[in-house]
């Protein structure tokens, strides 16, 4: 069985973009199928965004930007897109940018979503939220084993 995760902007990132020796773990048991990833339009259009923005990376050719999102998307599923279930009330994040994550890891039904993001961990102990926020480090150490 398969463990549903959203991955962060920055955590996806780290996996197909810099080759994170930390967050490699979430990018194999992607691959095995111990985890699913989940994200929407919404979460991946910032992601496109990040890898397409000048400020990015500014040395790191287009061919490469683009391989990492083909990558990213090969192992990510969409998810059902905003009011196809009933929306559940969620603690709202500092950043309203973020909000999006917790939003999909909801719709999603994920059972962690895994970011670098200050405000966004800051939330990991808050009442109410259906799933669990950990650290890419912290969801590594909690991989299910595959089969």
């Amino acid at each position: 069985m398969s463990l549903p995760v959203v991955l962060d902007t920055n955590v996806v990132l780290d996996l197909y973009v810099f080759d994170d020796p930390y967050t490699r773990p979430l990018g194999a048991a992607l691959e095995s199928g111990a985890l699913t990833a989940w994200t929407d339009e919404e979460t991946l259009a910032e992601l496109g965004y990040v890898l397409a923005s000048r400020n990015f990376q500014p040395g790191l050719a287009a061919p490469t930007r683009t391989a990492a999102f083909e990558r990213y998307r090969a192992w990510v599923r969409m998810a059902p897109g905003p009011g196809s279930a009933p929306e559940l009330t969620l603690p709202r994040c500092r950043d309203r940018d973020d909000q999006k994550f917790l939003r999909l890891a909801a719709r999603a039904g994920a059972a962690w979503l895994v970011s670098k993001d200050k405000r966004v961990l800051s939330m990991a102990d808050r009442a109410g939220l259906p799933f669990l926020i950990l650290t890419p480090r912290q969801a590594v150490l909690r991989i299910p084993p595959k089969g």
